[in-house]
């Protein structure tokens, strides 16, 4: 019988081993990924002939397997290179890090002894400013024996961790295999999207699910996972969702298989924003500003401990053991997704450019499965995390108070900037590339200002942060620009005493070509929702593989519990809104009068909600009203769903695509009807419009893409408020005329009896 083995990365072993002291997280510019990468090129070229770059090493030790690459090794002259890169002055890194990268290259100097049979070798850390292209390189002479028993002592500190992971694999993988449903029967449809699940899971394939409200997707999902785990030697389980809502589900599905299988050792952890978690926003993140940064990595041992002994860590458990432990709920929450086997977050850890989840994935080698929830949410989400903005009256504000340092480059963008805003014609421009000498002219600037940041911490301000901020984002996306994404300058008129000036923007297009790595690192990813039609806009959007499964759950519902009614004598076009008005106010009179209870009207814009709920409110006083306004903070979401009670009456309205259009839960006759008023094509604008262009050399059927279909997705999802289970009904009117249009209608549910 084989002995179980842990493998583990050498940065990984003294991360755990050799880290210690403060959380110090004071910002300074590090070079970007290709900077480092470049870097290391630049290092390796500069080497002679016997100098090997990226090297393979393993050893083991007792049960553990330690895999790295160092980044230099030459046998002829006894030599073994760890290559850091980095910006500004090299006194200013803290003594933690340090330690770390000696650690590190200390551990490949011993698997180099050991691989060639060395007595002994010179261990050397270069750190290389990419600024400079200057290299500082520390070198220490060390015996084999020594750089043993210091690769053993770092082992021998994981080995009992290793153990007890090793241990707790053992336990959740024959746990799971054993793991039952946890209610006594499949709902309608559930059982073909778990199976669906499983089948993508056990061939390693990507799926999309479009499975109706009502049958317990979140279950139906995440039990076909865990029962594949054991076979498909998963590593973790990533739950992602657009909302707050989505997160909660997953909680709670988890919980009730848990509360079906007591003692199952299934380790979850949530994943929250910064902001949310953070004890001391007033405070700086480093030991001399906030205690639970103070000794953070000499604390955190003890935290780890505690933390994975609770099987599961909601945001307000995980804080809890942090406040107990006197460390960071936030960065404990970083540190424990290495150890969870379930991690609920949101998209943007696995699918944005600098994603936590996915650059843990790659550098670990993880087996990982993805469940996206709502995924119908990831195309706009992504094309955000894609997209970039700079403002010309930012950079204005920030040349008045500029230090010395800065002029002349923030001069150089200024009038290349000018340059661009002289040539352009019309309020928005969309330009085939870049131009060459702004993109420059932003390179530069983006430098300048990190080597500021580096020689002179204390001259960081919040607006030059910001700005720089902006700047690499906007920079990272130059040096991918391609066929998926627009650069655009939009004019914006003098107001407020401000001058006239202008925006640059990256828009992205297309996410696809970002995305597809990310479903390239996961063994199987499952995107679902109630409405992720059409097949071929959402796969070809988010970049899926060509072979990627897809299944349609048939509706628990039948077609008397929901009557849609098409409203075909109203149009609610922009120009025939006014006259619409009055027609909609005596149809939702009429349908209120004929059976009374609770409704939600939806309508394309704050502005045209407004006008039919102030005629309403005036010809049917007696019909109790309440308004979604702009920008309701949590209390009044809260509070306009709370409205809707059983056996209440009365009409909240709503925009489409709003707070109140998706995820929330109003069964039985909490919610008996609804009024939609508008097709929810998003607006016609010259953004839209060369979106749709765009779309239209890339993939043909732009309007589709940039109008129809994000429009009547959201048509889709507000009417599923209204059915939420198997003995709901109510009724649902669809008004405008378009909706009685052939392509529209085959884009609609095919559950619904339409009339």
């Amino acid at each position: 019988m084989s002995v179980p083995r842990y493998t583990i990365a050498v940065r990984a072993l003294c991360e755990f081993a050799a880290k210690q002291g403060d959380l110090d997280l004071r910002f300074t510019p590090a070079p970007s990924a290709q900077e480092g990468i470049a870097g290391h090129k630049t290092v390796a070229a500069r080497r002679g002939a016997g100098h090997e770059a990226e090297v393979s090493l393993s050893a083991e030790h007792g049960p553990l397997v330690v895999r790295g690459r160092a980044d230099g090794v030459d046998l002829a002259r006894g030599l073994v290179e760890e290559v850091k890169t980095y910006r500004g002055e090299l006194e200013r890194l803290p003594d933690n890090h340090r330690a770390l990268h000696w650690a590190q290259a200390k551990v490949y100097g011993w698997l180099v002894c050991r691989q060639h049979g060395l007595p002994g070798l010179t261990v050397s850390l270069v750190y290389f400013e990419v600024g400079r292209q200057q290299e500082t390189r520390l070198a220490e002479t060390h015996s084999a024996a020594e750089l043993r028993a210091f690769f053993e002592g770092l082992c021998e500190r994981f080995i009992a961790w290793a153990g007890q992971e090793l241990a707790h694999r053992a336990r959740r993988d024959e746990a799971l295999a054993a793991l039952q449903f946890p209610h006594a029967a499949f709902r309608r449809g559930q059982r073909t999207l778990a199976t669906a699940v499983y089948n993508a899971a056990r061939t390693g394939r990507c799926l999309m699910a479009q499975a109706p409200t009502g049958i317990g997707k979140t279950v139906g999902t995440i039990f076909p996972l865990l029962k594949a785990w054991p076979a498909q030697a998963l590593d973790k389980l990533f739950f992602l969702a657009a909302k707050g809502p989505g997160r909660a589900l997953a909680l709670d599905a988890l919980s009730t298989l848990r509360g079906s299988a007591p003692g199952l050792p299934l380790r979850v952890v949530e994943l929250v924003a910064r902001d949310k978690a953070c004890e001391h926003p007033d405070k700086a993140c480093h030991g001399e500003s906030c205690p639970l940064a103070k000794g953070f990595y000499d604390r955190l041992p003890a935290a780890r401990a505690a933390a994975v002994a609770q099987a599961t860590l909601p945001k307000e458990a995980l804080r809890q053991v942090a406040l107990a432990h006197q460390v960071c709920p936030y960065y404990l929450s970083q540190e424990l997704v290495r150890w969870a086997d379930v991690v609920v977050g949101d998209y943007n850890y696995f699918f944005d450019g600098t994603a936590l989840l996915h650059g843990l994935t790659l550098e670990h080698g993880w087996r990982v499965a993805v469940l996206a929830d709502e995924a119908h949410n990831l195309v706009e989400r992504a094309r955000g995390m894609y997209s970039a903005e700079l403002s010309q009256a930012a950079l204005r504000a920030l040349r008045r108070g500029a230090a010395p340092a800065l002029k002349k480059p923030l001069d150089r963008l200024q009038r290349a900037w000018n340059v661009q805003t002289k040539a352009q014609t019309q309020a928005y421009e969309v330009l085939p590339e870049p131009p060459p000498q702004l993109a420059q002219a932003l390179r530069e600037a983006a430098g300048a200002i990190a080597e500021l940041m580096a020689e002179e911490p204390t001259r960081v301000d919040g607006e030059l942060l910001h700005f720089y901020f902006d700047l690499l984002q906007f920079t990272r996306l130059l040096d991918s620009f391609g066929a998926h994404s627009l650069f655009d300058v939009s004019r914006l008129p003098a107001a407020g005493g401000r001058r006239a000036s202008t925006l640059l923007c990256v828009r992205n297009v297309l996410p696809a070509p970002f995305l597809r790595p990310r479903f390239e690192a996961a063994h199987t990813a499952v995107l679902f929702s109630a409405t992720l039609k059409p097949r071929q806009f959402y796969a070809q959007a988010l970049g899926l593989p060509d072979d990627a499964a897809w299944v349609e759950v048939e509706a628990p519902f039948s077609a008397d519990q929901l009557a849609v009614r098409i409203v075909r004598q109203v149009s609610t076009r922009y120009q025939h809104r006014e006259a619409s008005v009055a027609p909609i106010v005596r149809l939702m009179g009429e349908q209120y009068r004929a059976q009374p209870g609770n409704y939600l009207a939806f309508f394309s814009s704050f502005e045209y909600l407004r006008q039919v709920a102030a005629a309403f409110e005036a010809q049917h006083p007696e019909v109790p009203i309440w308004t979604q306004t702009p920008q309701m903070g949590e209390p009044e979401r809260e509070a306009f769903v709370a409205r809707f009670a059983p056996q209440g009456r009365g009409i909240g309205f709503a925009v489409l695509g709003g707070a109140f259009a998706e995820g929330i839960d109003l069964a039985g006759d909490r919610l008996i009807g609804a009024f939609i008023a508008t097709l929810g094509l998003p607006q016609v604008n010259p953004v839209n419009e060369e979106m749709r262009r765009r779309l239209d050399e890339m993939l043909g059927a732009g309007y589709d893409y940039v109008y129809l279909y994000p429009g009547l997705r959201k048509v889709v999802q507000a009417a599923g408020r209204v059915i939420r289970t198997p003995t709901d009904r109510g009724t649902v009117y669809l008004i405008d005329d378009r909706f009685a249009r052939r392509e529209v209608r085959e884009l609609l549910p095919a559950w619904w009896a339409l009339s």
